[in-house]
C-alpha cells in the first residue's frame, strides 16, 4: 500500500490552469525553486492546453508541491509515440520529506495511464528519483563537424521577436504545421515549450528564412562555432541551406539533434549536461542512432 503523504494544513488541486491564482502559484514556485521565469507563457499564447498539473497548496494560496503532465507525441525510430511528459516539478523547502512529490507523481502517472498514453518522459538532475516508477535514462548525444558551403540566397533572414504579435503569429503558424527535425528521435508538436525556451536562454537567435518557410534556433559563440538547436518547417531544408539562408560561413557546427533531415554528417558526441532525459514504458526501445531532442523541447 502507498503511504500517505504529511499533507495536514495543504489542500490537493488538479487542473488549475485556467485560475489565474494557481497560474500564479506555480510561477512563483519555479521563480522560487530554480529561479525560472515563465510568466512570460501567458504572453506567448499561454501553456500548453493539453496540461494537468497537481498540487498542494497552503492556506494563503502558495504552491507548496507541483508537477505537471501534458500530452507529447515524439518521433522514436520513425514513428510518433503516443507519449505524455512531466514537467515542472517543485516542493518548496519547509515542506519537503512528506511524502508529497511521491503521491504527486502517483497521481500524475495514473492520470497518464487513463489517457491511454504508450509512454511518459521527463528531464531531471535527478535520476534515482523517478527509476522507481519504472523510468530510465536515454544517452543524448549531439552531432560535430565541418560546415558544408553555404547555399545562395536571395533575400536574408529576419530575427523574430516571439513577444511581437506578428512574429508570434508566425511562430505560431510553423509550429503548427511543422515536421520532426529527425526520424530518430524528436518531438511532433511542442509549441509551448519552444516559445517559453526563446524567453529563458538570452543567447538564442530565432531567424525566419522565407525562402525556406522556416524558422531556425540557433547560436554563435565567440569562437565563430555555429550551433543549430531546431527547424520548424513544414519541409526540413539542409543545413548548407540554412547557413545560407542565415548568411552565415562558420567552420565548425554543432548540431543538437540528429542531422538524418540535414544532408550533413556529422560525427556524433555524448551531450554532457546536469540534466537527464528519462522514459517510462516501450520496454527497452531506445533511439537506433545517436540522438537528442532539441534543447528548445527541454522541459
Amino acid at each position: 500500500m502507498t503511504k500517505r503523504p504529511d499533507s495536514a494544513g495543504l489542500t490537493f488541486r488538479q487542473d488549475y490552469f485556467g485560475d489565474p491564482a494557481g497560474w500564479a502559484a506555480l510561477v512563483r514556485l519555479l521563480q522560487d525553486i530554480f529561479g525560472i521565469d515563465i510568466g512570460p507563457l501567458q504572453q506567448l499564447g499561454g501553456p500548453d492546453p493539453t496540461s494537468m498539473p497537481f498540487g498542494w497548496f497552503d492556506a494563503e494560496g502558495g504552491l507548496a508541491a507541483n508537477i505537471s503532465a501534458f500530452a507529447l507525441p515524439f518521433v522514436l525510430n520513425g514513428r510518433i509515440v503516443h507519449a505524455a511528459g512531466l514537467q515542472s516539478g517543485a516542493v518548496r523547502p519547509p515542506w519537503r520529506g512528506r511524502g508529497l512529490y511521491r503521491d504527486l507523481t502517483v497521481k500524475a502517472l495514473d492520470w497518464c495511464e487513463r489517457q491511454g498514453f504508450e509512454a511518459v518522459i521527463l528531464y531531471t538532475d535527478k535520476p534515482s528519483l523517478y527509476e522507481p516508477y519504472g523510468f530510465r535514462a536515454i544517452p543524448q548525444h549531439r552531432y560535430q563537424g565541418a560546415a558544408p558551403d553555404p547555399s545562395i540566397f536571395s533575400g536574408p533572414a529576419r530575427l523574430l521577436a516571439p513577444t511581437d504579435a506578428d512574429d508570434l503569429a508566425l511562430l505560431q503558424s510553423l509550429l503548427n504545421a511543422r515536421s520532426p527535425v529527425s526520424t530518430s528521435l524528436s518531438v511532433a508538436a511542442d509549441a509551448a515549450m519552444f516559445l517559453i525556451n526563446t524567453q529563458l536562454d538570452p543567447d538564442v537567435r530565432v531567424s525566419f528564412i522565407e525562402d525556406l518557410q522556416a524558422v531556425i534556433a540557433w547560436k554563435m559563440d565567440d569562437a565563430g562555432r555555429f550551433s543549430l538547436l531546431d527547424v520548424v518547417a513544414a519541409e526540413i531544408p539542409t543545413l548548407a541551406a540554412i547557413l545560407g539562408g542565415l548568411d552565415i560561413a562558420s567552420a565548425a557546427i554543432e548540431v543538437f539533434f540528429r542531422p538524418d533531415k540535414l544532408d550533413w554528417a556529422g560525427a556524433p558526441r555524448p551531450v554532457e549536461s546536469g540534466t537527464v532525459l528519462m522514459l517510462r514504458g516501450l520496454g527497452d526501445e531506445v533511439p537506433h542512432f545517436p540522438a537528442m531532442l532539441s534543447p528548445m523541447a527541454d522541459f
